[in-house]
């Protein structure tokens, strides 16, 4: 007897918070479509004005720079957080990795373009080409 086939599951998602990269799940199945966070923490964090503040910073830095040159998440944390910059450096890379999700940039490691989702180290963002 064959087997019925598969459902197929829907494309994966982006979190509106993290940036980070949401596959399916079963206990989504019925609200699929309004789910856009990833974790409880994403959820009470949200999008807070920083961190569009950040995702601005990253862009006018960018476009500051010659075509492919690329930036470090530090210098929009510096720029935005004055001396409290290490506090924003995770927030740096989020606003990094929603900014590849809208297709603005692209993040790097070692010059090579990655997945955001699972970069882990040293990165480096430039404008998507």
């Amino acid at each position: 007897m064959p087997r019925a086939a598969a459902a197929a599951t829907p494309p994966p998602k982006t979190c509106a918070s993290c940036g980070r990269e949401m596959q399916w799940r079963a206990k989504w199945a019925k609200n699929w479509d309004e789910v856009r966070y990833c974790s409880d923490a994403c959820r009470r964090r949200g999008i807070r004005p920083v961190d569009a503040q950040l995702s601005d910073t990253i862009l006018e830095l960018l476009s500051a720079r010659a075509a492919g040159a690329t930036i470090c998440p530090s210098e929009a944390a510096r720029a935005v957080g004055g001396e409290e910059w290490r506090d924003l450096m995770e927030p740096a890379r989020r606003a990094a990795r929603r900014l590849v999700a809208d297709g603005e940039v692209e993040i790097t490691q070692r010059g090579a373009v990655v997945d955001p989702s699972t970069a882990k180290g040293p990165i480096r963002i430039r404008r998507a080409r």
